[in-house]
C-alpha cells in the first residue's frame, strides 16, 4: 500500500478549512427547519444571522468564528488499510498547513509545562502552533483510511461536563442527567442554539472518546428515541438562541453509548457545542480501487 506523502498532506489541508468554514447540508437544512419553526422574532434574526454568516464564511473559505479551534482528528482504518507513522506526519502536517491556510487563530502557547499552564511562555505567532488533540484511531469495515476533522472552540469546553451517573437500573435516571447538565450548560454558553454532543462510557477517557465519535456519526436529520427526547426537554426550558428565549435552544443531540459493564454508575459526557459546532469535514485518504 503506498500513500503520496504530499496528497494526503493537501487532503488533510483542504479538510481542515472545510471544517472550519462550512456547514454540512443536513445542518443548513437543521437552521432552515428551525427559521421556519421559530415564533419569537428575536431568536429567528439570529437563527437567520448565523445561517447568513455561514453561507459568507462557505463563499469566501473563512472561519465561521474568531475562535477557529482546536483540531480533534478521528481516524478509520477500515479492512486491508494500514497507517504507518509515515502517514501519521503526513495529517499532522496537512493540519499545520490547513490552520495557516484558513487561517487559524494564533493561540498555541510557547514554553515547557509550567509556562503553558500559566501562560507565561507566550503565545505562538505561528498557527500551527495549535497542536492537534491525539488522535483516536477506529476500525471500520470498509477497505479505506477516512479522516475526520473536527474543530473544537473554548467556550463549548468550558460548560462541557464528564463525570459519573448513578444509573439504578433505570435508563431515565440517566437521561435525566444528561438534560439537567444540558440545560445548565446551554443556558450558560451563550453562543446557542446548540447541538448536544453526548458520550457514555465505562471510563472518563471512554465517554470522552464516544462524545467525540457521536460528532462524527451524528446527522441532524437521522435522530434516536433519546436523542429526541433530549433535545425536546432542552429546548422546552426556552433559552433560546443567545439565551433571547424561544424554541430553538438545541438544534438536535448526537448520542453514543459505549460498551457498559456490570457496575452501578455510567461515565457520561456531555458537550454543549456552540452554534457553528460541530465543525466537522470527512475526507478518504485511502480506498481500495
Amino acid at each position: 500500500m503506498n500513500f503520496e506523502r504530499e496528497t494526503i498532506i493537501a487532503l488533510v489541508r483542504d479538510a481542515l478549512v472545510e471544517a472550519g468554514s462550512t456547514f454540512r447540508a443536513d445542518k443548513k437544512a437543521a437552521y432552515a427547519r428551525a427559521i421556519a419553526n421559530e415564533t419569537d422574532e428575536k431568536a429567528k434574526w439570529v437563527l437567520e444571522t448565523i445561517l447568513e454568516n455561514a453561507e459568507a464564511a462557505e463563499k469566501d473559505r473563512a472561519p465561521l468564528c474568531d475562535d477557529t479551534g482546536i483540531p480533534h482528528l478521528l481516524l478509520e482504518v477500515g479492512q486491508e488499510a494500514a497507517v504507518s507513522g509515515y502517514m501519521l506526519d503526513a495529517i499532522r502536517e496537512g493540519v499545520a498547513e490547513g490552520l495557516r491556510k484558513l487561517p487559524g487563530r494564533p493561540m498555541g502557547i510557547m514554553g515547557e509545562d509550567s509556562q503553558r499552564i500559566d501562560q507565561s511562555g507566550g503565545l505562538d505567532p505561528d498557527s500551527a502552533g495549535v497542536k492537534p488533540a491525539p488522535i483516536l484511531l477506529r476500525s471500520c469495515e470498509e477497505p479505506v483510511v477516512r479522516l475526520h476533522i473536527l474543530m473544537f472552540g473554548g467556550g463549548p469546553a468550558i460548560r462541557a461536563r464528564t463525570y459519573r451517573v448513578f444509573h439504578k437500573h433505570d435508563t431515565q435516571v440517566v437521561l435525566d442527567e444528561i438534560v439537567h447538565w444540558a440545560t445548565e450548560g446551554v443556558a450558560q454558553l451563550g453562543c446557542s442554539p446548540c447541538t448536544l454532543a453526548v458520550g457514555i462510557g465505562r471510563s472518563h477517557f471512554e465517554a470522552a472518546a464516544m462524545m467525540l465519535q457521536a460528532q462524527a456519526d451524528g446527522r441532524y436529520d437521522v435522530q434516536s428515541p433519546m436523542e429526541q427526547e433530549i433535545t425536546q426537554r432542552v429546548n422546552e426550558a426556552d433559552i433560546g438562541p443567545l439565551g433571547l428565549h424561544g424554541k430553538t435552544s438545541v438544534l438536535a443531540t448526537f448520542l453514543k453509548v459505549g460498551p457498559q459493564r456490570a457496575s452501578g454508575v455510567r461515565i457520561v459526557c456531555v458537550r454543549p457545542t456552540c452554534c457553528f459546532e460541530p465543525r466537522i469535514a470527512t475526507v478518504e485518504l485511502w480506498k481500495k480501487e
